[in-house]
């Protein structure tokens, strides 16, 4: 039978061994820890193994628990050590013998003298009745040369750079409030001698006070109160992931699940900068603009980089400087703080906050348009391309540029047909249902929805919507794909569209449709992908003389309705949609040859 792998042997002895968390390492600053377990017998040393492995367990959790040292920490234990000595000084002033106490003693050692009969021409008899008093009445002279001595050693330790009379404070400090000392920094050093000079400057107080001085402060300018942020702990639930979290569960905006689940790794950088522990009513200015400053140099997927495991986003920043890897772009950087925006409205409207911290944070956005729509030659050559006439195989994206007998004729084919002539997003078209597309009022229409079966999603609640179906569409065969599936028993318009893992459609059409592009010579670099059909339908929609504001509720950017929702609308209103839709047209585009 094997051993446990937290035990280990050594000649006769065992030891209990545990491999330390890869993003602890660091911090650890070994890859295993070892500790004997003083016996020669296994089952004893199995029996004592677990007590040293849950330790070590509680300490891995104690460190993930933790953040790194910020200089406002620093700000603020230098000023609490010096407040902190003054108050233990004031304490043991307190405490000391009054002349009613020190007669008092007086007064029971002649008593106990007489009561002993102690002779007082015996020196020694005498000092044993007598210490009491004597330690009474010396007690005030002996804490003050006692402070006179610590004062003497500390300004001579922090010449010689000795920490040996503060090292303890200052442990006591970082686990009371959870901080960690990043190991590539020198903040150690810097916070031990911070709180050195102000013991020194507490120490010269207490001197004052034994003259009867008690208006002194502090002339060292480090001294001083701390002005930012206060650390204290959140009370339970009140941290700022476990307020997200409801916020979430509320999801006030109706927003998609993976628009949810990004917002939350964006709020988690946030809190990776302030801390788990830091209570959401504590978002400040100051905090998010350090964020920001951080987030500006922040290296492009660094949670699935290597170079960066283990690492708070701090480090991460620091150690990009070493590596070089690209960062964030402006645009990038707006959308984390628009995550956190998002979620600061909420706590602003159930009083956890009282205005919004983000606001006017964003940086300048770039005029430059990313995504522009395709110019008629450029859809020409796509819709000539293999994957609408002929691949040579649709299982491997390689082979989908490649001409052949195979056509295809799922969400591939239609999603970007469709796009072009309706302006959807991809995500809406393609968890369609068959009876999401029906006759209306002798209409063909797409009812965009989260209502009905299978798991469905809107960019917003005012997305869901009824959206005729546009004549091209229904020449090029839609509806005849649509009554196809509803024969094969189908319950979804187009069964092979997947989610990725993170809940996203068609994830990965719309990654490989632009290297599709590519393949096709019609992208060399950014501004064409899936959504330049969309653009192209809004395009067109203007083009026809229409406004943006006559036409927004098309593309899905109002706020939705209860006909939204149920797709149950007057036919007025319906025959208002389909001639909005009917003007969208592509001059010189030529799809005759896919009918």
């Amino acid at each position: 039978m094997a051993r446990l792998s937290y035990l280990l042997r050594r000649g006769a002895s065992y030891y209990a061994r545990m491999r330390v968390p890869l993003d602890l390492i660091d911090v650890v600053g070994r890859r295993e820890l070892v500790k004997a377990l003083g016996t020669k017998d296994e089952h004893e040393a199995k029996r004592l193994m677990w007590p040293v492995v849950e330790a070590w367990t509680r300490r891995f959790d104690d460190l993930r628990s933790r953040r790194l040292l910020t200089p406002d920490d620093k700000a603020e234990a230098t000023w609490q050590h010096y407040t902190r000595t003054l108050d233990r000084d004031d304490q043991s002033r307190r405490q000391m013998p009054s002349t009613d106490d020190i007669d008092a003693a007086t007064e029971e050692a002649i008593k106990r003298m007489q009561r002993e009969n102690i002779d007082d021409r015996n020196p020694l008899a005498f000092l044993d009745a007598s210490i009491e008093v004597a330690v009474l009445s010396r007690q005030r002279e002996f804490l003050a040369h006692q402070r006179r001595a610590k004062l003497d050693a500390l300004r001579k330790h922090i010449v010689e750079g000795e920490t040996a009379l503060i090292a303890h404070e200052v442990d006591a400090y970082l686990d009371q409030h959870k901080l960690m000392i990043d190991p590539l920094s020198p903040d150690r050093g810097d916070l031990t001698h911070r709180m050195m000079r102000a013991e020194i400057e507490a120490l010269e107080r207490t001197l004052e006070r034994d003259r009867g001085d008690y208006g002194g402060t502090p002339r060292d300018p480090i001294v001083k109160p701390a002005t930012g942020t206060s650390r204290e702990r959140a009370k339970p639930g009140e941290t700022i992931m476990e307020l997200f979290e409801t916020y979430a569960a509320e999801n006030p905006r109706g927003i998609a699940t993976d628009t949810i689940a990004q917002a939350r790794r964006d709020v988690g950088t946030f809190v990776d900068h302030v801390g788990s522990t830091c209570p959401a009513r504590r978002i400040d200015k100051k905090a998010v603009r350090e964020w920001k400053a951080l987030l500006a140099r922040y290296p492009v997927k660094a949670t699935e980089t290597k170079d960066f495991v283990g690492m708070k986003i701090t480090q991460i920043v620091r150690h990009n400087e070493k590596v070089g890897k690209p960062v964030l772009t402006p645009r990038t950087v707006n959308r984390y703080l628009a995550s956190l925006g998002a979620f600061c409205n909420w706590l602003v409207n159930h009083g956890y906050l009282d205005q919004n911290p983000t606001a006017g944070m964003a940086l300048a956005k770039e005029r430059k348009v990313s995504t522009r729509p395709f110019t008629v030659d450029q859809m020409n050559t796509l819709f000539k391309s293999p994957m609408f006439v002929g691949c040579q195989s649709g299982d491997e994206w390689r082979n989908v540029a490649k001409p052949g007998n195979v056509r295809i004729r799922d969400h591939r084919y239609w999603v970007p047909l469709v796009m072009l002539f309706s302006g959807a997003r991809p995500a809406e078209i393609a968890q369609l249902a068959v009876s999401d597309v029906r006759q209306e009022h002798g209409h063909w229409i797409m009812h965009v929805t989260t209502e009905g079966d299978g798991e469905k999603s809107v960019k917003t609640a005012g997305s869901m919507r009824v959206l005729p179906v546009h004549p091209e569409l229904i020449k090029l065969g839609f509806i005849t794909y649509r009554d196809g599936m509803e024969k094969a028993g189908q319950q979804r318009l187009f069964p092979e569209a997947k989610r990725n893992s993170r809940g996203q459609m068609i994830a990965e059409f719309s990654r490989e449709f632009g290297r599709y592009l590519t393949r096709l010579g019609l992208k060399d670099g950014r501004g064409l992908s899936l959504y330049s059909f969309r653009h192209g339908a809004t395009d067109a929609l203007r083009r026809a003389g229409h406004l943006d504001e006559q036409f927004g509720f098309i593309l899905g950017h109002t706020k939705g309705t209860m006909t939204g929702r149920y797709g149950i609308m007057p036919q007025g209103m319906l025959m208002q949609r389909v001639e909005l839709i009917n003007t969208i047209a592509y001059p010189k585009l030529a799809l005759d040859h896919l009918m």
